[in-house]
Parts: C-alpha cells; sequence; structure tokens
C-alpha cells in the first residue's frame, strides 16, 4: 500500500484589488509556490483576475470599499472574507494593508473550519495610509481622528495573539505601530517593500539633455504630493528652467485624496507638466527619464522609486517615512521638508543642472536596489517567515 501523500500547505493572500496584486505582491507569491504552496487571493477584481490565474493563483472575487472604513458598510466584507476562508481552509493567511488586516484578522477567527483559529496570520502595513497621514501640516481632520484612534484600538486587540505577526516595510511604521500596542516586537518583522526584479528594470544610460526630463509614476493623489509636483513645476517655469516635469498615472477615484481629473487637465493646458496617462511599460518610462521625483506625505517602501533606482536614476523624495528609508540625501538622491515646494523646485533643479551628480547618484541607486531591494532577497525572506510559521502551527 502506497504512503498516503502530505496535505499540501495553502496560503491565502486578502488584499484590495487585483491589479495592486499583480504589482506589489508577485515576488512574495512566487517565492511562495516556490516552497510547494497552494496559494490563492481573495481581491476585488477588476481586468487583473485572468492574469493572475495564469500564474496558477486561484481568485475568489472578495468585493470591498477601500475608502474609510465603516463597520456597517464593511460587515458584508467581513462575511465574504469568512466564507473564503471556510472554503479555502488556509494553513497562512497574508492581509495587505488596514482594511484587510482589520476585517483578515477577525475572519480569521470567526471562521470555524477545523485549525482556522490556528492559522498562521501575516499582517502586512505597506505605509500606513490617508487615517494616519497629516499631509506634512501637522493637522488631521476631525473624522480621520476618530476613525484612526478606532481603528488603533480594534489593531491593538486583534493583532497581540501569538500566531499574529506584523509585516513593515520601515522602521518608522514599524516603531509607530509599537508605540501604539499593535502586535508585539518578537513577532515585527522589517521587510523592504515588495522587492523590484533587476532584470526587468536594468540600469540605463541617461538619455541626451537638455531637456532634463522630471517624472513621477504613483497614482495621481495628493498624498503623493502631485499638487507640490505642479507647483515645483511653475516655479522651474518661472524660473526659465528647461525640465519637463512628467505625470505617469492616472488619477483614482476610489480615493479620497485623488486629483480630480479636471485640475490634471488644467495643469497640462497652463504648460506645466506633461500627463502620460498609465504605462504598463515603467522601465521604458525610466529609459527616457532623468530624475525620478516622489513629493509624498508617507509611504510604506515606494515602488516607484525602487524601480527608479533599480534602473540608475538620481531620486528627489520628501523626508516622511517610507521614502527616507529608500533615498539617502546626498547618496543616492535628494530629500527635501514634505509640503516644502521650494525645496522640491530646488533640488530638481540642482541635479537638472549637474549631470555629473545625477551619474554618480544613479549609479549609487542601482548598487542599494541590488545590494538591498531585488525581488529575489524579498522573496527568500518572506519564504523564511512562511516556513517559520508553518512549522509553528504543525
Amino acid at each position: 500500500m502506497s504512503e498516503a501523500r502530505p496535505e499540501r500547505k495553502r496560503l491565502l493572500f486578502v488584499v484590495t484589488e487585483d491589479w495592486a496584486f499583480l504589482r506589489h505582491r508577485l515576488p512574495m507569491a512566487r517565492a511562495a509556490l516556490d516552497m510547494g504552496l497552494e496559494v490563492a487571493v481573495a481581491t476585488r477584481t477588476g481586468n487583473h483576475a485572468d492574469a493572475i490565474r495564469a500564474l496558477g493563483i486561484t481568485v475568489f472575487p472578495t468585493p470591498v470599499e477601500r475608502a474609510g472604513l465603516s463597520p456597517v458598510k464593511d460587515i458584508g466584507y467581513l462575511f465574504r472574507l469568512v466564507r473564503v476562508l471556510r472554503r479555502f481552509r488556509p494553513h497562512l493567511i497574508h492581509n495587505v494593508a488596514a482594511k484587510p488586516v482589520l476585517y483578515g484578522t477577525l475572519a480569521a477567527r470567526l471562521a470555524a473550519f477545523p485549525g482556522g483559529a490556528g492559522a498562521g496570520i501575516v499582517n502586512a502595513f505597506t505605509g500606513l495610509g490617508i487615517l494616519f497621514t497629516d499631509g506634512g501640516n501637522g493637522r488631521r481632520s476631525l473624522k480621520s481622528r476618530v476613525v484612526g484612534g478606532l481603528l488603533v484600538s480594534a489593531l491593538r486587540r486583534l493583532c497581540g495573539h501569538e500566531r499574529v505577526h506584523m509585516l513593515v516595510q520601515n522602521t518608522d511604521d514599524r516603531d509607530f505601530l509599537l508605540a501604539r500596542g499593535i502586535g508585539r516586537a518578537g513577532r515585527m518583522h522589517l521587510i523592504p517593500g515588495s522587492g523590484v526584479d533587476l532584470t526587468q528594470f536594468p540600469a540605463t544610460p541617461e538619455p541626451p539633455a537638455p531637456p532634463v526630463r522630471a517624472v513621477l509614476v504613483g497614482r495621481l493623489l495628493k498624498t503623493k504630493g502631485i499638487i507640490e509636483f505642479a507647483r515645483a513645476a511653475r516655479l522651474l517655469k518661472e524660473r526659465g528652467r528647461d525640465v519637463r516635469m512628467i505625470l505617469v498615472g492616472a488619477p483614482d477615484p476610489g480615493n479620497p485624496t485623488t486629483v480630480a481629473q479636471r485640475q490634471l487637465d488644467a495643469w497640462v493646458r497652463e504648460g506645466l507638466v506633461e500627463w502620460a496617462g498609465e504605462r504598463d511599460d515603467v522601465a521604458a518610462v525610466w529609459a527616457t527619464a532623468h530624475i525620478a521625483v516622489l513629493p509624498s506625505w508617507r509611504e510604506g517602501l515606494p515602488k516607484s522609486l525602487l524601480e527608479a533606482a533599480a534602473s540608475g536614476r538620481p531620486m528627489v523624495a520628501t523626508d516622511v517615512p517610507g521614502c527616507r528609508a529608500l533615498v539617502r540625501d546626498g547618496g543616492n538622491g535628494l530629500l527635501v521638508p514634505p509640503g516644502d515646494v521650494e525645496a522640491l523646485a530646488g533640488a530638481i533643479e540642482r541635479l537638472a543642472g549637474d549631470s555629473a551628480l545625477r551619474a554618480r547618484m544613479g549609479a549609487a541607486a542601482r548598487r542599494d536596489a541590488e545590494e538591498s531591494f531585488s525581488a529575489a532577497r524579498v522573496g527568500a525572506r518572506i519564504a523564511a517567515l512562511y516556513a517559520k510559521l508553518l512549522e509553528a502551527a504543525a
């Protein structure tokens, strides 16, 4: 009689959007597949579900409203997650971002499949989002403070369990969570981002200049510093500097901080910025750029800057959590105070006028990507974490 084959271990990702899973979680999912795990994702599905399935990953369509937290509105999402858990019966659950962390962890407690309460949970904070962001002015709305306080209280209770491990992308977020009692130091893991594929984003020589192209890649959100980018463009135009300020990305109507299309159109008409729309060939974007810019209010670890660094581009970013975990002021780029348009324009102007400085910082950015932020390194670290949790569960 042949021996029974051991049960294949199952990992479920809980994320809000299918495009975000493809864009940000693939190194982790591939690491899990390489371990022999059966992988699934519970997510709202748009145009990317088939691409995920083509990788051998099961997709559970799970509608969710990304904007804000409302127990009344989100109760349906919670119970949809409970149904997914009972059907898939994961040994590991990897929740990504605040809402999946909150409701995914709660759903694991409610799911009554055998071993469900003992499934290992990885709660990944990819930045602390608009509920914890003051916009660089030290002020948050009353609603944000109230909802943020309730979220902290709920997360403190849910994330204290011994089977719950926390995953953060920078030391600022780690210290923020620990100071509020969210998670435990011994189960808090710092893994810098989701990694960048160094073969997909090779180092390329910068294109001829002038003009110098300063490029911001990302969703067109106020929290990404899009307003500051446009205002810096106005300053540079007034000074007669030959710098093309280019936005690559699209407004995100599902996010309350999105930049309105009419505002974007007005900037283009004024000649402040060029808008390239969304692009799938981001490596080609960086190959035609001279400077990567991200005046964000707060990040986990910015994917766009990781890809720019791998491409050998110097960076200009704000001195905020996430950005300063990647950008070394004077080393691989320049850091400016958040909300300081004058400093932002000055940093772009400095790099635009000094090709030798761009070359030095761009080479340093590529070395940093190779040594610390490659998808292979991140995949190996997440695989080790998964193995540790599976062993503990066993």
